[in-house]
């Protein structure tokens, strides 16, 4: 195409080409042109992997697809080949070292390169879009990474190496050398030759040829998007995570999720609870970051509750109904028992349905708190005049206490 062996194609490079994702970037170099979109979630969306390898969980994951029209053709768009599995792990791998660890970025992040028109090194140039994406979508990555496809011509013992190869190049040409990396480092390399061997001193060549294409191409990036944008976008989720004892999981997630459940529909967040064995992990996710504080505030005082006053009244909400009465939560993480006989007044109740439903308000005084911290509610109406005429204290009648000290009662005449 007339260049000299050092020279690159045309380059340009946008940033949040598509509204509506989370971030994406349009790489473009010569008749080359890859558009990558990045999706964040929550670390529970992490790609579960069945495999001899020891890790079985990715949190970064680099889907490449190479549809027929970008090189002009019309076929079918199956699944992913072998081509596009590889040039999806070539440029996985050369943006892992750059991704923030979980502690710091609690988010499993997808990218997806789609190629829109392809002549050459399709993989560098998913590198360069996938880099701009993350930076779109507020990841706080280390540095831009920017890659390039070498290549190399041997012929009467002469050796030309070759910058931003051509498709044709890469056809006829005696090596495809690409390499991936930041202004200070190398990420990833990929070398295929035809030859049988290829000297040290022409090696060195291609990558300080290399290394001086790929400085063009970040300063062409940079003035896209010199630096992660300060916080994700506004479409994607805002999530947070923080530790707690193992032994608090099943407080924060109650009997059959109840009180996780709960949660969620009463702040419209994502939560979900991971254990490691030595230590559980809430991460909480929205758009709306003031709902996350809220969940965080009552997963925190699930964790540690604060205690009812004796005397106090609440404004509760039944979360169970039984025979005997009624629990009103009080408070995340602290229920008291309302007995069937604190809440018809004078009149006697055959169930607790009569007066009260699951999920109904309720005001509540606390009229007694035992040793074990068990609590003992009356209805804040009947507080003044007393519990009515029923037969049984309730107190006694849930936790087997009388007024003459024993389980049996006074003495059995």
């Amino acid at each position: 195409d007339g260049r000299a062996t050092d020279e690159l194609r045309p380059l340009s490079a946008e940033v949040g080409y598509l509204a509506t994702a989370h971030g994406s970037g349009l790489f473009q170099r010569g008749e080359t042109q890859v558009l990558n979109v990045t999706t964040l979630g929550m670390t529970r969306m992490e790609q579960l992997i069945d495999t001899l390898n020891p890790d079985n969980r990715k949190r970064y994951m680099h889907h490449y697809n190479f549809p027929p029209f970008s090189t002009g053709e019309a076929g079918f768009m199956r699944g992913p080949k072998r081509r596009e599995i590889g040039h999806g792990a070539l440029a996985e791998r050369a943006l892992l070292p750059v991704v923030p660890s979980k502690e710091d970025f609690p988010y499993a992040l997808r990218l997806v390169s789609d190629v829109l028109s392809s002549n050459g090194s399709t993989s560098m140039a998913s590198v360069c879009a996938s880099s701009m994406s993350l930076m779109d979508a507020g990841v706080p990555i280390r540095d831009h990474v920017s890659g390039i496809a070498m290549g190399l011509v041997h012929a009467e013992g002469r050796y030309v190496t070759l910058t931003d190869i051509l498709g044709a190049e890469d056809a006829f040409g005696d090596m495809d050398f690409k390499i991936a990396g930041t202004h200070d480092a190398i990420t990833a390399l990929q070398l295929d030759t035809k030859i049988d061997g290829i000297p040290a001193d022409v090696l060195a060549q291609a990558l300080s040829q290399a290394r001086v294409a790929r400085l063009q191409i970040l300063e062409v990036m940079r003035a896209a998007i010199a630096e992660p944008r300060p916080d994700v976008n506004e479409n994607a989720p805002k999530i947070l995570s923080f530790e707690i004892p193992v032994d608090k999981i099943a407080e924060v997630i109650g009997p059959r999720g109840k009180v996780i459940n709960a949660l969620q529909e009463e702040t419209g967040t994502d939560i979900s609870v991971d254990d490691d064995g030595t230590v559980g992990t809430v991460s909480i996710a929205a758009t709306d970051r003031e709902a996350i504080v809220e969940a965080k505030r009552q997963v925190q005082l699930i964790i540690n509750p604060p205690t009812a006053d004796l005397g106090a009244t609440y404004e509760g909400r039944v979360v169970n109904i039984t025979k005997f009465g009624a629990f009103v939560n009080l408070m995340p993480g602290t229920d008291g028992l309302l007995h069937i006989s604190r809440i018809g007044g004078r009149r006697r109740l055959e169930s607790v349905e009569e007066v009260l439903n699951l999920g109904d308000s309720v005001r509540v005084v606390v009229d007694d708190i035992d040793r074990n911290g068990k609590i003992s509610l009356v209805m804040a109406d009947d507080a003044d005049g007393g519990a009515g005429d029923g037969d049984s204290d309730p107190a006694s009648a849930v936790f087997g206490r009388t007024d003459s000290g024993g389980r049996d009662g006074g003495g059995r005449g």
